[in-house]
Order: structure tokens, then C-alpha cells, then sequence
């Protein structure tokens, strides 16, 4: 293991003495795929299933929405409040969830977040007009505060020379719900339908099933993970093994303080803001553009997310090769190109006008915007140890803030493609900002 670019707040001597002290460093410096039988394993597989779901949740209506702004008769501000409604509430609730994941671990704060998350997702079916819509809207967004436990727990479990590949691939395989529910959505309401459902009672009922599989994720999180891979938090601290809770009294100050937070804060806005924003308008995108079909549109706007299967992976293990060659420093040149090159991929996007042209171009785009999102986390372990969970909290409340941020240039009285474009060119002017960061190590 490297010993450059290490300062005293960042993930060396800290990190070392508390997972050699679990027997962490054994177990957690590989990523084995197929096996299900070690803690960082089962915690590997359920955090990025339970990301997935609660992506499914957060934007299971996303797809549907031709037809809500029909049944209840939303005009163009008021689709695009709802939108930023669904991430707004989240740019408070990372922070928060980041907190009690230092306090209280990532085993029980997951299973009440999906627990309690599940209710709005079913319960936006009763809807009647804008109002209600909007505040169930709102209160989807706390599940989508799920990312920054998903983050958690593969930090605590994994060793510094994979946690960055541990982060991106929890997270980008959980990022995949962003792009199945926008394909698998219109497909469960054609299945509600069938039944003789109409379309406007459909998409209502059609909001349990993402709805009830959160429940069932909330379960199996609280029956099959732990915190660490020597039990809970609670038990480990009574034992002395691990820093007490009154240690991270001041864990989210100290995170705040740190400008280094904020630049990635930036950086998370700049990738994971505009995948937010992407998961949802493209299908209303397409649809209004192209003149595609509701299902057609859906199927489209899903290639966006399914990127995530290998784009987000590849930054994260761009991040830990360069980390593994480099330094720390390394890591943020990493970071820095993958989102220039967003930019740019952007701009050229949002100046496509033929289907064909378009959907390359969004491929290209969403390669890149995923492999910032996933270089960005394998930065973020090496800030401060000692408040992972609110380092974690603060930037990825980042990209709920960009989410809300671009959201309001799409309820502006705009063209799509102009929107698309002022982003673009914002996502190039962080990609050079992001190039001035530095570590204490680095001078």
C-alpha cells in the first residue's frame, strides 16, 4: 500500500489502526463477486440492491409522467417544481443520513430509510391534484439519502486499495434502478391495464410494487448485514474496540470546515445532478421531441442509466489505479478529466437534432457522467476518516443540489435544448475548478 499523499486527517494511520483492529484488512482488500458467505460481501450485494431499489422507488413515477401531467392536469411549471421537489428534500437528508451513520452505523439507518421510504412510494397513488403530488414528491426524495449509506458501508468495509472500486460499483449498480424503472414502469402499468384498469387509475396502482419491494428490502438489510465485519457498532464500542459516539459529536463541523468537501460537494453536483436531472426529463424528452410512444421514450431514456453497470466501476477503479500509482493527487486529475469531458459530451448532446444522433450522443454523455460519479466517491474516503459518514453526507447531498439547481432551468421559460446546453457548459467551468484541489500531503 502506498505511503505517499497521506496527511493526518485523510485515510491512512486512522483507517489502518481501526480495521487491522477488526481484522478488516484481511477480508477487505479484494472484491470477490460470487462469494456471498463474508460480511463485506453480503454488505457489498444488499447496499447496491438497496440502492437500487430505492432508485426504483425515488423515480418509479418518473417514466409515467405523460400521464400524471394528463390525469391531473399539471402544466409545464408545475411538472418541473415537481421535479425539483423530488431531489430537494435530499440535499437536507444526505447530510442528516451521513450523521446517524457515524452515530449509529449503516445496518440500522438503511433499514429505517427504506422502511419508512416505502410509505410516499405507494402513497402518491392517492393523489388528486397538484398539491398532494408535490408533497409526495417531496417526501419520495428522503429515500433517495440511501446513496450516502450505500457509500458508507462499502468505506467501512473495504480496504483503501479497492474501496474506491467498492464505492463506484455499489453505487453504479445501484444507479441501474434509475434506468430499469424508466423501461420496466410503463411495462407494470401495461400489466395494471390488462386487468381492466384505466390509465389514470393504472399508474396509481402500479406505485405499490416498488413501494412493497422497499419493505422487503428493509427486511432482509436488518437480517443479513452488520456494521462491520465484527458486529455492530454498539457492541464494538462497548467493547472498546472502536472510537466511541461522542467521538463523532463533531464529525459533521469538522467535514464543513474542510474546503476540499465542497470542491467534491461541486464535482457530485456536476455528475450525479445531472443524472437526476436526465432520469427525470428524458422521457418526456423524447417524447416531446421525437414523438415517440410513452414506452418507446421510456426504453430510450433507460439506456441512460444501464451505463452504470460498467461506467461508474470504471471511475472508480480509474481512481484507485492512478491512487495506486500516483497518489492522491492522481485521483483528482482522474476526477477532473472524466468531467470535462462530460461538458463537452453535453453540449454535443444537446445539440443532436435526429433520434439516431441523439441517442449516441447520450450514450457517449452518460459514459462520462457516470465515471465521474464514481471517481468522485474514490476521493471521498481519503478526506477525513474520522467523519466519513458526514464527508459522504455533504458531497452527495451535491448532487441533489445540482439536480435542484438544473431543475430550475427547466421550469424556465427555455427549450430543452437550451437548458441542456447551459449545464453542459457549468459541468466544464467545475471539471477546471475540481483541478485545483489538493491534499495536506501535496504542498
Amino acid at each position: 500500500m502506498p505511503s505517499h499523499s497521506r496527511g493526518p486527517n485523510d485515510s491512512g494511520e486512522f483507517y489502518e489502526r481501526v480495521s487491522r483492529a477488526l481484522g478488516l484488512m484481511s477480508q477487505g482488500e479484494r472484491i470477490r463477486l460470487l462469494n456471498f458467505n463474508t460480511p463485506q460481501m453480503r454488505a457489498f450485494h444488499l447496499s447496491w440492491i438497496a440502492f437500487f431499489l430505492a432508485f426504483f422507488g425515488w423515480f418509479g413515477v418518473a417514466p409515467l409522467m405523460v400521464i400524471v401531467r394528463d390525469d391531473l392536469d399539471l402544466s409545464k411549471a408545475q411538472v418541473g417544481n415537481t421535479i425539483i421537489a423530488s431531489v430537494a428534500i435530499t440535499v437536507v437528508a444526505r447530510p442528516i443520513i451521513g450523521w446517524l451513520c457515524d452515530r449509529f452505523g449503516p445496518r440500522l439507518v438503511y433499514t429505517g430509510l427504506l422502511l419508512l421510504g416505502a410509505i410516499p412510494v405507494m402513497g402518491i397513488g392517492l393523489s388528486q391534484n397538484y398539491e398532494t403530488f408535490l408533497l409526495f414528491r417531496l417526501a419520495i426524495g428522503v429515500i433517495g439519502a440511501s446513496f450516502v449509506i450505500t457509500q458508507y458501508h462499502a468505506s467501512v468495509m473495504f480496504a483503501p486499495n479497492v474501496v474506491g472500486t467498492a464505492n463506484a460499483v455499489t453505487a453504479g449498480w445501484g444507479n441501474l434502478g434509475g434506468g430499469v424503472t424508466q423501461m420496466v414502469m410503463p411495462l407494470v402499468l401495461s400489466a395494471v391495464m390488462l386487468f381492466g384498469a384505466s390509465e389514470f387509475l393504472g399508474w396509481r396502482i402500479a406505485m405499490i410494487f416498488p413501494g412493497a419491494a422497499l419493505l422487503l428490502m428493509g427486511a432482509a438489510y436488518y437480517l443479513f448485514t452488520q456494521d462491520t465485519p465484527y458486529g455492530s457498532y454498539a457492541n464494538l464500542r462497548a467493547e472498546g474496540r472502536i472510537p466511541s459516539a461522542s467521538s463523532n459529536r463533531g464529525s459533521f463541523l469538522q467535514a464543513a470546515r474542510d474546503y476540499r468537501v465542497w470542491v467534491l460537494f461541486l464535482a457530485y453536483s456536476a455528475c450525479f445532478g445531472v443524472e437526476l436531472t436526465i432520469n427525470n426529463i428524458a422521457a418526456l424528452y423524447f417524447h416531446d421531441r421525437f414523438g415517440l410512444s410513452i414506452a418507446a421514450a421510456g426504453i430510450i431514456a433507460g439506456l441512460f442509466g444501464l451505463t452504470n453497470l460498467f461506467a461508474r466501476p470504471l471511475g472508480g477503479i480509474a481512481g484507485d489505479w492512478a491512487w495506486a500509482k500516483f497518489g492522491n493527487r492522481a485521483k483528482v486529475i482522474v476526477l477532473g478529466t472524466v468531467l470535462l469531458l462530460e461538458g463537452l459530451s453535453l453540449v454535443l448532446f444537446a445539440r443532436m437534432t435526429a433520434l439516431p444522433a441523439a441517442i449516441g450522443a447520450m450514450l457517449i454523455f452518460s459514459l462520462f457522467v457516470q465515471m465521474s460519479e464514481g471517481a468522485t466517491f474514490s476521493v471521498v474516503p481519503f478526506i477525513n476518516r474520522r467523519a466519513l459518514g458526514s464527508v459522504a453526507g455533504i458531497v452527495g447531498a451535491g448532487g441533489n443540489a445540482g439536480a435542484v439547481a438544473f431543475g430550475f432551468l427547466f421550469r424556465a421559460d427555455l427549450s430543452t435544448q437550451t437548458a441542456l446546453l447551459y449545464v453542459g457548459i457549468a459541468v466544464t467551468a467545475v471539471a477546471l475548478l475540481v483541478l485545483l484541489l489538493r491534499f495536506r500531503a501535496d504542498g
